[in-house]
């Protein structure tokens, strides 16, 4: 009981962090969904006009408009008064200098006075005037504006060079260089950029004031129209009239609201789906951390794409779920997890009734597609399906929505070809998944049910009686999961692998003789531990081959805790009469089958052995054999751990009698000497 809360409290943990990651992204997301693109098609549907909206102009006219007004506008300067304080500054070091005459004074103190009359500027203003940009400005004095021309304006360096250039005297160059005159030529004409700005908005404001209205449902745009100028304009006007409504206080506090109740609401079913319905899942807490972080990864991977381009959504292999889920669940798991997946996306599209038609359509292609994942080519066949689910859904959504194909837009048969060609690696996503969670997927267990896998050639080469008796039981065994339902693959991996241990000493195992027994000279406690330390030995090389803990399991379960029965009977049959043999050194240490996969390999390894020791294989003989065996291990309980049915142990057994009677019918006796036919006369 504990151990269940503690489970359901880490899934509900981990579906609540879902649901508040995925509802920060999309309500993040809500401000900017819309992705477009000047001079592109309109990739979502008909967009209405849910309210008036302005019409503005678009960047163009704007442009045009703007730079109109800047060429006509004649900008507001101001005198810092810089002037007087600058030449009395200038007079006053002139007077202090040694060996300059009044004249020269005045003759400086006049020129530059003069300088600072006509106007001193920046050089950015000087250079934008000798371009014959600025042909006139206005000047402010108080209150009065008074406009006059540029052409006299100068910048300190214009000033100084006049200055050189007009005072040439010895005396005078003498003393411009002496009172370093440069320091004295600072700009006093400058623009009041406050006003100017101001002036220029309120300009702006009227020449780009709206010039029309959108009514409230008017089409704003339709699905293929190309987003010229115009309307992308409107569409920006559209979307930050909406951002006004949704972003206040209510609008955005319901919105989010809304976005958890749902996600949440989705996470609930899923919840419930995966408790309900796979029970044997819901339990599993690696497979359930598997499907939520599948989820998780998914609505990660969208958000981050749909902030690139809206369009590139169509590049996310969103099969690839069903596809993964499948290998190591069902199908129906796998679909399911893809809608709660394909479900929480369309939260992002625009147009996301064709969004979720197109992907349950490709999700049942891929579940059905790969619900037995042994060979890459059913990958690219699946991929190959998926591509014309995705191109026939966008046809026929294109044809449903504008009713004609003159909107085709090429590109996204080239989206639907690399998001299937994605699928064609999903090899690597399954195997990163085994190595994190330490499952085993159908994909590994082909891999080894390879009779050339190093593990199977030391078998066959070292215990060759062994190595046979294998491959006989995996047949028996695949076979009889195939009619009971379970995993065939599985089965067929386990039985093979289920003996190794027996490579440690394979002359003690009887179908591995070959004439000498050497349990003759043993004990029967000696022999029945030399027998029990197979699984033992099978198990520790397995470890060190790195073998899935699925086949590990097979090694420690197809004995289960039964007894080595002849070396038991044997003790028995040695001890003193009325002594009572201790079971223990003659019982394996199991555990029992915890899975239906490894008690047909239970049945199918113990009625192979005791089949071809029959003298007389008929089927009366085998089915004998066989059901006193199973009937035996049933009485022993050895199958109260695994989920297997009595009806199941009788097709099992049904199905053991008829292909053991495959295996070991009798032949028929060929004499020793077969006399050659009389040759025909010739006519």
């Amino acid at each position: 009981m504990k151990n269940k809360f503690r489970h359901n409290f880490i899934i509900l943990l981990l579906m609540a962090a879902t649901v508040g990651v995925t509802s920060l992204f999309f309500v993040h997301n809500t401000s900017d969904a819309l992705v477009y693109e000047q001079g592109r098609p309109w990739n979502y549907p008909k967009l209405t006009a849910p309210f008036d909206i302005p019409i503005h102009y678009d960047s163009i006219a704007t442009k045009r408009i703007t730079d109109s007004i800047d060429n006509e506008f004649v900008p507001i300067f101001r005198d810092t008064g810089i002037g007087d304080s600058q030449v009395n500054k200038l007079y006053k070091a002139l007077t202090e200098l040694d060996g300059i005459s009044p004249a020269t004074t005045t003759a400086i103190v006049n020129l530059t006075r003069e300088m600072y009359t006509s106007g001193i500027v920046d050089n950015e203003t000087r250079e934008s005037i000798a371009n014959g940009k600025l042909p006139q400005v206005r000047l402010l004095e108080g209150n009065e504006m008074t406009s006059i021309e540029t052409a006299a304006f100068r910048s300190s360096r214009d000033c100084y060079a006049h200055i050189d250039s007009t005072l040439t005297t010895p005396e005078q160059q003498s003393a411009l260089d002496r009172v370093q005159i440069y320091k004295y030529l600072q700009p006093n004409f400058e623009a009041d950029s406050t006003r100017n700005r101001e002036l220029l908005d309120d300009s702006y404001k009227v020449a780009l004031a709206p010039h029309g209205i959108k009514q409230k449902g008017e089409k704003i745009i339709d699905y293929g129209d190309i987003v010229t100028p115009q309307r992308f304009v409107l569409i920006k006007t559209y979307e930050q009239m909406m951002n006004e409504r949704e972003l206040s206080p209510d609008g955005k506090h319901y919105s989010i609201v809304g976005y958890i109740a749902i996600f949440t609401l989705l996470m609930i079913v899923f919840y419930i789906f995966m408790r309900v319905f796979k029970p044997d899942l819901f339990w599993n807490i690696k497979k359930m951390v598997l499907l939520i972080t599948s989820i998780l990864v998914f609505v990660s991977l969208v958000y981050g794409v749909t902030r690139l381009r809206m369009g590139f959504i169509y590049l996310v292999p969103f099969t690839l779920v069903p596809i993964v889920i499948t290998t190591f669940t069902d199908s129906r798991v796998g679909f399911f997890v893809h809608m709660i997946v394909v479900l929480l996306c369309s939260f992002v599209m625009q147009d996301s009734d064709d969004f979720i038609i197109m992907q349950f359509m490709a999700g049942i292609v891929a579940a059905a597609s790969v619900q037995a994942l042994m060979r890459r080519s059913q990958l690219v066949r699946c991929a190959f399906f998926i591509f014309l689910i995705y191109s026939a859904s966008y046809v026929a959504s294109l044809i449903f929505n504008k009713g004609n194909l003159q909107s085709l837009d090429w590109q996204m048969f080239l989206f639907y070809g690399i998001n299937c060609t994605v699928l064609s690696f999903a090899y690597f996503g399954i195997f990163i998944i085994e190595k994190i969670f330490g499952f085993t997927s159908i994909v590994t267990l082909v891999e080894l049910s390879d009779i050339n896998n190093p593990v199977l050639r030391e078998l066959s080469q070292h215990c060759p009686g062994t190595f046979q008796h294998s491959l006989q039981v995996a047949n028996l065994a695949g076979e009889a999961a195939h009619e009971v339902g379970a995993n065939v693959q599985l089965t067929r991996a386990g039985a093979l692998y289920h003996d190794i241990g027996k490579i440690e000493n394979p002359a003690f195992f009887t179908e591995n003789q070959t004439g000498v027994n050497p349990h003759d000279a043993l004990l029967p406690e000696q022999s029945a531990h030399i027998i029990i330390q197979h699984v033992a030995d099978g198990l520790k090389r397995a470890e060190r081959e790195r073998l899935p803990q699925v086949i590990r399991d097979f090694i420690t379960e197809h004995h289960g805790k039964s007894r080595v029965k002849f070396f038991y009977r044997k003790a028995q049959d040695a001890a003193p009469e009325g002594t009572v043999v201790d079971p223990a050194p003659y019982t394996y240490p199991g555990p029992n089958p915890r899975s239906r996969e490894a008690a047909i390999v239970m049945m199918a390894d113990a009625c192979e052995a005791a089949a071809k020791s029959l003298q007389e294989p008929t089927e009366e003989n085998i089915s004998a054999v066989v059901n006193r065996i199973i009937d035996g291990m049933i009485a022993e309980g050895l199958f109260n751990q695994s989920p297997i049915s009595f009806k199941d142990i009788q097709t099992v057994k049904t199905c053991l009698v008829a292909r053991l009677r495959t295996f070991y019918h009798m032949r028929v006796s060929y004499p020793d000497d077969i006399r050659p036919l009389a040759s025909q006369p010739q006519e």
